[in-house]
């Protein structure tokens, strides 16, 4: 699998990537760091534990670290959390929160399956 296979399969934006961290070396790299941030599971014992100011902190991580590597999909739900957060958690909360863990774990999968491919 080449990166651009790994950005499409994870619901990404390649070009955007590239276009904002100028090489697919530096690209490659923060992509495949991005398996050690612990930010969903943080999101995810948050809940549990019903403490939504850390929940909003992990899903604006989460936000913000989508969105420099334009990993779209992940991005978008993990916007709407963030917003549903915000304030305290509001009714559709706890669906985005599965919706987030979804393309967490389709984003980690495709990571992955790259990170094998290209033997790293």
């Amino acid at each position: 699998m080449t990166l651009q296979e790994c950005y499409t399969a994870l619901g990404g934006n390649y070009d955007d990537a590239i276009s904002r961290l100028r090489s697919e070396r530096l690209v490659t790299k923060f992509v495949v760091k991005f398996l050690d941030d612990d930010s969903c599971a943080l999101l995810l014992r948050s809940m549990d534990e019903k403490n939504y100011e850390e929940a909003f902190r992990a899903a604006h991580t989460i936000k913000g670290v989508c969105q420099n590597l334009s990993f779209t999909s992940l991005y978008e739900v993990s916007n709407r959390l963030n917003e549903a957060l915000r304030n305290g958690p509001t009714p559709e909360a706890p669906g985005l929160v599965e919706e987030v863990k979804a393309e967490y774990d389709k984003t980690v999968s495709a990571i992955r399956a790259f990170q094998e491919s290209a033997g790293l």
